[in-house]
């Protein structure tokens, strides 16, 4: 026995968008247009799901040019619920790829959606934001349909899972990386400094792995990992990675409480990139070759008087500490720093030229014209030929050059300079350490 079809009178008509929208939480999510054959046509995020979409139907949205092709063929909506911004925004990305629906790419604009790339084959890979990602090596996600949200949602991330952005070629077998100086965001904990080797491979790519899981949607089990590992961690009275992953659990159940992804601007990083620096240095002035070796000298005033001069060795961008060296000013009274600088220099490169040793590339002095004319005297009296010598002053970071009047004035935001800067500050920081070193009863070069 055939049960009866139901009467078409009381089968209740679709509700219209227009009306259904409004009946949308008002809770962040994601929404599903579709068209008269029940095909997903777009897909877009909100942090308040009745009010974004809702947003389609007015009669400014009928004459934009960017949506009066996508209104007259919605005929039906949906939406997703999620727990915050983030989730809406990775969501997104991931229906958009998997759905592919004709309006996400007829309504983009001349540039190509931007996605999320992690350098996976990396020892400690890096995770950036590009409009043009690697045909192969790495693992992305996207495409987004909003820059800025991505950039936002990046550098939320970043807070809890503490990767690095940067470009540096970092090799966990050279040791030169832990003299390395990290940026800004190793400072407000936004990043393990792996370019100081301050973590592990192994701990790195643990945190890229569970970001990973994050970004595929696998939260549950990601925060069931994380929970046995702290009290595996606690039961093993290893306080401090217990104290780390809880804070990490902590900063994933109050990602719905960091407010707009448009209001999470990066913090501006000075990234000091030895490859670039190294290849700047050689193109603005000129040089026949990439400057493999540079050092660097300042002189300081210690109490009582004494003075005392510092030398930096950095090779092939990246500092060298077993060639750091202390000198102890000897022939200068009182506070001179001219002349100190002329005898530093001068028995400095004594040294080199009666063990045949090979000069550096380059020669920076901490200072201005005087402190470069006086590393000048020194070699004229010392009859030997100089390697490329400058100077950089630190008020202005102006670069004074030998028989140059007038200073290079570099951007601020040049490899070249920031790696100048590096190493003039370096040599400073290494001079005024000298009076801690004095109760050790330090020795210092002949």
């Amino acid at each position: 026995m055939t049960e009866p079809l139901p009467d078409p009178a009381a089968v209740e008509p679709p509700l219209d968008p227009r009306e259904k929208v409004k009946t949308f939480p008002t809770t962040s999510g994601v929404y599903l247009m579709k068209d008269a054959r029940g095909r997903v046509i777009y897909v877009g995020k909100a942090v308040n799901l009745r009010s974004r979409a809702g947003s389609y139907f007015t009669k400014q949205a009928l004459i934009d040019r960017r949506t009066c092709d996508l209104i007259p063929e919605i005929c039906d909506i949906d939406f997703l619920s999620t727990d915050n911004e983030v989730d809406a925004l990775l969501l997104e990305a991931r229906l958009i790829k998997d759905v592919q629906p004709r309006f996400n790419s007829e309504l983009k604009d001349d540039k190509t959606f931007p996605y999320l790339e992690i350098f996976i084959r990396e020892p400690f890979p890096r995770v950036e934001f590009t409009r043009k990602p690697r045909p192969r090596g790495t693992k992305l996600y996207g495409p987004f349909t909003n820059a800025r949200k991505l950039r936002g949602a990046i550098a939320v991330l970043q807070k809890i899972f503490r990767f690095r952005n940067c470009s540096l070629d970092i090799r966990p077998e050279d040791e030169r990386w832990r003299w390395f100086r990290p940026c800004l965001l190793a400072s407000i904990q936004q990043c393990t400094a792996p370019c100081n080797l301050r973590v592990s491979k192994e701990e790195y790519r643990r945190d890229i792995r569970r970001l990973i899981m994050f970004l595929e949607g696998k939260k549950s089990r990601l925060f069931r990992e994380l929970k046995t590992e702290m009290q595996t961690a606690a039961t093993e009275l290893k306080f401090e990675k217990a104290a780390r992953l809880r804070d990490q659990i902590t900063a994933l159940e109050n990602l719905n409480l960091r407010g707009n992804l448009d209001e999470h601007a990066q913090p501006e990083v000075f990234q000091i990139d030895p490859k670039k620096g190294v290849r700047g240095l050689q193109k603005i002035f000129e040089l026949t070759e990439p400057p493999r070796r540079i050092e660097g000298m300042d002189i300081a005033h210690l109490q009582g008087g004494e003075t005392v001069a510092s030398l930096v060795q950095f090779i092939d961008g990246l500092p060298f500490k077993h060639g750091y060296k202390r000198f102890k000013i000897r022939s200068v009274d009182g506070v001179d720093d001219f002349a100190s600088m002329r005898e530093v220099v001068s028995r400095r490169f004594r040294r080199l030229q009666q063990e045949g040793e090979v000069f550096p590339d380059v020669l920076l002095i901490d200072g201005g014209k005087g402190q470069l004319s006086s590393a000048m005297e020194a070699f004229k009296d010392l009859g030997i030929t100089p390697p490329f010598v400058i100077s950089l002053a630190k008020r202005e970071e102006e670069i004074f050059l030998p028989g140059e009047s007038e200073p290079k004035i570099l951007s601020k935001h040049s490899f070249a300079l920031r790696l100048l800067q590096y190493v003039r500050d370096e040599s400073h920081r290494f001079a005024q350490q000298y009076h801690h070193l004095l109760r050790k009863r330090s020795t210092f070069e002949d």
